[in-house]
C-alpha cells in the first residue's frame, strides 16, 4: 500500500506531464489556425480549429494553475522507514504464504534468523532445543484435540514468552562487556539469572512436549483397541470361515469324484 507522500509526489509529476501535454498541443493547434486561416478565410472547418486551439489553452492554463497550487501545498509526513520496511515484509510474507508451503518455509526462516541472533550466547544450546520441541509440537498439534487444546494454547503462550526471555538474556550479555566493577557483577548475577529460568522454562516445555506424545499415543492406542484392533478381528474369522468352507467344498468333490468313478 503506497503512503501519502508518496501519492502526493506522483500526483505533482502526473499534473505537470498532462500540462506539458496541453501546451504542445495548444502550440500546435494554436499554430496550425493560424497560418492556415489566411490562406482559406474564415469557415466552419476554421471555427473548428479555433475551438479545439482555444479549449487545448485553457486546459494547458489550468494544469499548470493546478500543478502550481499543488507544488506549493505543504506535502505530507515522510513514512517512518521502520513502518514503510514492517509494511513491505508484512506484504511480501503474505504473498510468499499464499504458496503451498509457503508458511513452514517462513517459520523456518524466521527460526534461522532468531537463531543466529543468539549464536555464541550462552542460550543458543537451550534455544536449539525449544527449537526442535516446538518442532515436535507443530506436528503433534493436529492430533490433539478435546482437553489437549488448552495445553497447546499454553504452549503458545509459554514458548513465546520463553524467546523473548531468551533475547532478553542474550541481550544483557552482550552488554556486560561495556560495563565495569560493580556494574559487571550485578550484571553477570543478573544474566545467570535469566539464563538459568529460561533453561528450566525449556525443560517444563520439553516436558509438556513429551506429554503430549504421550496423549497421542495414548488415544491412538484406545482408538486402535476400541474399534480397529475388533474390526481386524472380526475380519479374520470371516476369513478363516470363508476359507474353511472352501475347503469343506473342495473335500465334497473330491468325495462325489471318488463315488462317481466307483
Amino acid at each position: 500500500m503506497t503512503d501519502e507522500y508518496t501519492r502526493h509526489v506522483r500526483r505533482i509529476r502526473r499534473l505537470r506531464r498532462s500540462a506539458q501535454r496541453w501546451s504542445v498541443m495548444a502550440g500546435g493547434l494554436g499554430g496550425a489556425a493560424i497560418v492556415l486561416t489566411p490562406y482559406h478565410g474564415l469557415g466552419v472547418p476554421d471555427a473548428f480549429w479555433m475551438a479545439a486551439a482555444g479549449s487545448s489553452v485553457a486546459l494547458a492554463f489550468w494544469r499548470w494553475v493546478d500543478w502550481r497550487v499543488l507544488a506549493l501545498a505543504p506535502p505530507p509526513p515522510r513514512p517512518d522507514p521502520a513502518v514503510a520496511g514492517e509494511r513491505a515484509r508484512k506484504r511480501i510474507e503474505g504473498f510468499v504464504a499464499s504458496f503451498p508451503g509457503g508458511r513452514e518455509a517462513l517459520g523456518e526462516l524466521r527460526r534461522q534468523r532468531a537463531r543466529a541472533k543468539l549464536r555464541g550466547s550462552s542460550v543458543a544450546s537451550a534455544w536449539r532445543r525449544l527449537d526442535q520441541a516446538s518442532a515436535t509440537l507443530g506436528a503433534l498439534s493436529s492430533r490433539l484435540g478435546g482437553p489437549a487444546e488448552d495445553a497447546l494454547l499454553e504452549a503458545t503462550v509459554a514458548e513465546r514468552g520463553l524467546r523473548e526471555l531468551a533475547e532478553r538474556a542474550a541481550s544483557v550479555e552482550r552488554a556486560s562487556g561495556f560495563a565495569g566493577g560493580d556494574a559487571r557483577a550485578a550484571l553477570d548475577e543478573a544474566h545467570g539469572a535469566l539464563v538459568a529460568q529460561f533453561e528450566e522454562g525449556v525443560a517444563a516445555y520439553e516436558g509438556l512436549v513429551g506429554a503430549a506424545a504421550a496423549y497421542v499415543a495414548e488415544d491412538g492406542r484406545a482408538a486402535m483397541d476400541n474399534r480397529s484392533v475388533s474390526r481386524l478381528n472380526d475380519a479374520a474369522e470371516l476369513l478363516r470361515a470363508v476359507a474353511a468352507g472352501f475347503a469343506e467344498l473342495r473335500a465334497d468333490v473330491r468325495v462325489r469324484q471318488v463315488a462317481d468313478g466307483l
